[in-house]
């Protein structure tokens, strides 16, 4: 099994972003699973280019895609990905747009084809705190995350893909004393429990994992 592993660069004036510094901490090899580590731009457009580039090249069995969410308490596997782009800061490019459609003949929206509920049960018997999320934002990673199973839908018929929102670690919150963080550490071991719960389940668990708002 081979699994496309993404995470995006700094962005919003940060010096580093999680996401990045997490997936290098991120073993090559889970579960019997190949990790396929991917650097994304934090930029409209491009992002997807060069995932969709590396899901052609590559043809992994699982495309998951990690993000910074800052403010979140806990690792989130998102459900769905919304054909919307509504970006309230400029990406690093200086791009900015509102109200644009990601694909025009693309979907509404595209659910998560990963088990979300089974990887938050796992980070959780990790010992971390995990969430499924309702809402991956307006921004690159939203973006992201529909370009990734809009192509799915497309031309790879079999293969799963999604996306898994990470707090801020804690050099990001030193002037920032509300907001919660997470040690580097354990954002990667998250991620590696959440990636050997791809591997273990083809089909999400029953269980509950939603919200009443």
């Amino acid at each position: 099994m081979k699994i496309l592993l993404t995470a995006f660069d700094p962005f919003g004036g940060d010096r580093v972003n999680p996401a990045q510094e997490a997936v290098k901490k991120v073993k090559d090899e889970i579960a019997g699973a190949e990790i396929v580590k991917l650097e994304v731009p934090t930029i409209f457009g491009k992002a997807i280019e060069k995932v969709a580039a590396a899901m052609e090249h590559i043809r992994p069995d699982a495309v998951l895609c990690i993000g910074q969410a800052g403010g979140r308490f806990a690792l989130c596997p998102e459900r769905v990905a919304i054909n919307i782009d509504d970006a309230r800061i400029p990406d690093n490019e200086g791009k900015q747009p509102i109200d644009t459609k990601i694909f025009e003949d693309g979907a509404p929206a595209y659910f998560s084809s990963l088990p979300i509920k089974a990887m938050v049960k796992a980070m959780k018997d990790a010992g971390l705190p995990a969430t499924v999320s309702n809402s991956a934002g307006t921004f690159v990673c939203n973006h992201l995350m529909y370009g990734v199973l809009y192509h799915i839908d497309r031309h790879y018929p079999g293969m799963r893909g999604g996306f898994m929102h990470v707090p801020y670690i804690p050099e990001q919150v030193v002037n920032l004393p509300d907001k919660p963080y997470m040690a580097m550490a354990d954002i990667a071991k998250g991620i590696e429990a959440a990636i050997e719960a791809i591997v273990a389940n083809e089909n999400d668990l029953q269980i509950t994992g939603g919200k009443l708002h």
